[in-house]
């Protein structure tokens, strides 16, 4: 198949959150109390005040999941069970753009009373401007005896601004009949060399025989990172890590040399399908997270004649050991502090993290709570189409793995500036030494700066 002529329109990177913080006047003057109304989020009155019975309270939600797959099945089956509290979904969509709408949405006043953040930076920057409730002051639900010891790794200040709801998973997603036809096996740990190589045997043609989602696309950093350190032992930047330099050489490698990898310029500018890609055929693996099953369930928009085998996100390194990978938990689930129904607003989120969410486990969302149905959520999450996955890998990578997992919390100021430094490179405007000085430098200005 030949490869998709892309229209081009060169893409906007928006820093939504430094945009949202410069106008934001609450600064890092976010309270903690274990009291009702006694932190920063329980300006509002109502935070403690229950539901009146006969009132109808109108809250709203905003997540990234399209309705369809699964959040309007949640909110009808809530609405149909609780006349009193009424819940509306507002989808917005987990990018740069959709994020800063999002974020102004909630300074402007609007109408958010939960919200959905998808990284510990984007929850960190709302927490900062006053933009999330401190649960503590709820004493109804213990949150690390529900989700377990990885909650803890979305606590902010050592308080708990939203509920991690979900078992995360992200992975390479593989075309099964393309591995069996060149003789591949599906791995179980791998290195990016290895799989620099798998893309070689892969592409076909003008294909690609790897492609990439944006947003986990820069995880193999941050999972070295986050054991390395951001900073040296000196309080220096250590952006130039030699994980960071062969993360880069690695990928500009399958660019320009392999060319089995898009460029990050045409994948940006033609804001490239990847997901449609790969579940057509022209591209036979994919670096994603379980998101991807709510299209892969969907025959209708997405047909497809081949099985879809799961591997783990390759390390950088050969020391397996040392290898930690992005999961855990996530969609942590926030009140908007500045709602006016946090308590009926606190009911919905307990409910909802307690098995309400079930049906979100048909676009790869499988609920984290202990007293959640995890065979219904298998059930959700396969739907008919459980024999066109590998079953064995599926849930190898879904609930077998016991790889160590991070959650990224690097500041979203970092995340921005190494962005921008590694897309120059990645563009050929200039060259990795340049680039990773670039990240240093600039990282050392923002530490002085904090």
């Amino acid at each position: 198949m030949k490869k998709k002529s892309w229209i081009a329109g060169m893409t906007t990177l928006v820093l939504a959150m430094g945009v949202m913080a410069g106008c934001s006047g609450n600064g890092n003057n976010v309270k903690s109390s274990s009291s009702a109304g006694g932190s920063d989020a329980g300006a509002s009155p109502s935070a403690s005040t229950p539901v009146k019975s006969g009132d109808t309270i109108k809250l709203k939600m905003w997540g990234g999941v399209p309705p369809e797959a699964g959040p309007q099945t949640v909110i009808d089956a809530w609405n149909k069970d609780h006349s009193d509290i009424q819940i509306e979904y507002v989808r917005y969509v987990n990018d740069d753009e959709g994020n800063l709408k999002l974020d102004t949405a909630m300074m402007t006043g609007q109408d958010v009373d939960l919200y959905v953040n998808y990284t510990m930076s984007h929850a960190s920057k709302r927490v900062e401007s006053g933009f999330a409730v401190d649960l503590s002051q709820f004493s109804d639900y213990n949150i690390d005896e529900k989700m377990g010891a990885d909650a803890a790794s979305w606590k902010i200040n050592d308080k708990y601004y939203g509920m991690p709801t979900t078992k995360s998973a992200f992975f390479v997603a593989l075309n099964k009949d393309a591995l069996d036809a060149a003789s591949l096996p599906v791995p179980k740990e791998w290195t990016w060399d290895e799989l620099r190589e798998y893309a070689k045997k892969l592409k076909s043609g003008d294909d690609y025989g790897f492609i990439q989602n944006t947003e986990p696309y820069v995880d193999p950093l941050d999972s070295v990172l986050s054991q390395q350190g951001y900073t040296k032992a000196d309080g220096t930047s250590n952006l130039d890590d030699p994980g960071v330099k062969k993360w880069l050489e690695t990928l500009n490698a399958m660019m320009t040399v392999d060319k089995t990898t898009p460029p990050l310029g045409e994948q940006l500018t033609s804001k490239m399908p990847v997901e449609q890609m790969f579940l057509s055929g022209e591209a036979p693996m994919l670096n994603i997270g379980a998101w991807l099953l709510r299209s892969s369930n969907n025959f209708t928009d997405y047909p497809r004649d081949f099985k879809i085998a799961f591997a783990p996100v390759p390390r950088l390194t050969d020391n397996a050991a040392d290898y930690v990978t992005r999961g855990g938990l996530g969609d942590y689930t926030s009140i908007n502090a500045k709602s006016k129904n946090q308590q009926a607003a606190w009911e919905f989120l307990k409910w909802y993290a307690d098995g309400g969410m079930a049906p979100m486990a048909a676009g790869g969302r499988i609920p984290a709570s202990k007293d959640a149905d995890e065979e219904a959520a298998l059930e959700s999450l396969l739907g008919d189409k459980g024999d066109t996955y590998d079953r064995d890998s599926l849930m190898y990578v879904m609930f077998d793995n016991k790889t160590p997992t991070f959650v990224r919390s690097v500041p979203q100021e970092v995340v921005d500036l190494r962005s921008q430094e590694y897309e120059k490179y990645f563009l050929g405007a200039q060259s990795l030494d340049q680039t990773l000085a670039a990240m240093t430098s600039r990282h050392n200005e923002f530490l002085k700066k904090k």
